[in-house]
């Protein structure tokens, strides 16, 4: 199979226990990686920074660690990394996420078999362990559904993503669209011809929390949204129609109480 790299952003705000956790996934992968590049978002914590170190000096040749001076926000910090990717197929994992074991093998054996640029599979989250799952989701498997699906959610699971780098490259990297960064890269791809896929199966379990579902309600956030939905528009991936009913739809969401919000993100978009 051919090489991948593994591609991770880390800031300060991270728990060194979940970082071992999320790190020794990728380690344990019955097909291993031979560059695991790590992304130091702004100055880390003392215990963040050790355990980091610790990695490096155990395994001489795997890790390549990026300093930013100062948080840039995962956007920057993971184009700076996409840069010093020395594979062409580029594996995502986030910092407090725990890969199963034979993702990469799963994923790498879909990327060549249907030709795609960019796929990801299903994710299961989790709040404290992961034999207690609190939802899943499942995303479209073929191309063409993928790009229907596209049209009003994000296609891709953002922690479990693998591309190729040539074709993110080709499309312009991650761009400012705050909370819509990885979905905004997608629908670019998507739109320049970009082939898409995603595993069924179960890949990787994500570590939600409270925060992801309070991150997604207030003014503010319909204001990202706005904005994001009218560059879909303007590239001419979705219609006006499109843009008018996803955009109204999603701010509703974004207004009513906490406790419903998070009822339709678990319940009614997971499966």
């Amino acid at each position: 199979m051919e090489n991948y790299s593994v591609l991770m952003s880390v800031y300060y705000k991270e728990q060194a226990e979940n970082l071992r956790e999320a790190i020794d996934s990728i380690l344990n992968q019955t097909v291993k990686t031979n560059e695991f590049i790590i992304v130091k978002d702004g100055p880390l914590t003392e215990k963040l920074d050790n355990t980091i170190k610790e990695y490096v000096e155990e395994y001489p040749g795997v890790f390549k660690i990026v300093t930013l001076k100062k948080n840039m926000g995962l956007a920057k910090a993971l184009n700076k990394g996409i840069e010093q990717c020395s594979n062409e197929i580029i594996a995502r994992m986030d910092s407090d996420d725990i890969s199963m074991p034979d993702r990469m093998e799963r994923q790498l054996e879909a990327m060549e078999a249907n030709r795609a640029d960019i796929l990801s599979g299903t994710i299961v989250e989790f709040d404290e362990s992961v034999d207690k799952p609190t939802a899943k989701r499942e995303l479209p498997e073929k191309n063409e559904q993928i790009i229907e699906f596209a049209k009003k959610r994000s296609p891709f699971n953002h922690p479990a993503v693998m591309y190729k780098k040539s074709s993110v490259l080709k499309s312009g990297l991650y761009e400012d669209y705050t909370y819509f960064e990885d979905y905004n890269l997608w629908a670019t791809m998507l739109n320049d011809g970009c082939i898409g896929y995603n595993v069924k199966e179960p890949v990787l379990y994500m570590r939600a929390g409270e925060g992801m579902y309070k991150r997604r309600g207030g003014l503010k956030y319909i204001s990202y949204i706005y904005k994001f939905k009218k560059h879909l528009k303007d590239i001419g991936f979705i219609t006006t129609g499109q843009f008018i009913g996803d955009t109204v739809a999603r701010s509703i969401v974004s207004i009513v109480p906490y406790k419903v919000r998070k009822f339709i993100y678990a319940k009614l978009l997971r499966k």
